[in-house]
């Protein structure tokens, strides 16, 4: 039943066996081309490259939230420098309303004095 068309088993073997032959050596082929190997160099030159600049992105990231950190820092200071003044300038308020209420006070007084003087 074997036709003329229908090649027989060891005739594919060999046919599948040359086939992976030359595919093996068309890769080998390609693989010893200078311009692969230029390829391959510009590629990981590429890739280095990126690497640096992730590596330097990643540094002024850093170098960035160490300025917001300062900065926020800075601002807290000043909120507490704030609230002492503001302490400050509150007990000097009260200060003055005391020392106006004893002023009133001994002006009643010395009001007082003269009415009682004069009757």
């Amino acid at each position: 039943m074997n036709s003329y068309k229908d090649p027989d088993h060891q005739q594919r073997q060999s046919a599948a066996a040359a086939a992976k032959k030359a595919t093996l050596e068309k890769f080998r082929a390609a693989s010893n081309d200078p311009a692969v190997a230029d390829r391959h160099t510009a590629r990981a030159a590429v890739n280095e490259a990126r690497l640096v600049r992730k590596a330097e992105r990643e540094a002024a990231k850093v170098v960035r939230e160490a300025e917001l950190a300062h900065a926020a820092e800075l601002v807290l200071q000043a909120q507490r420098d704030a609230e002492k003044v503001e302490a400050l300038i509150a007990v000097e308020k009260t200060e003055r309303e005391a020392l106006l209420k004893v002023e009133q006070k001994a002006a009643r007084d010395v009001r007082y004095a003269a009415r009682k003087a004069r009757k």
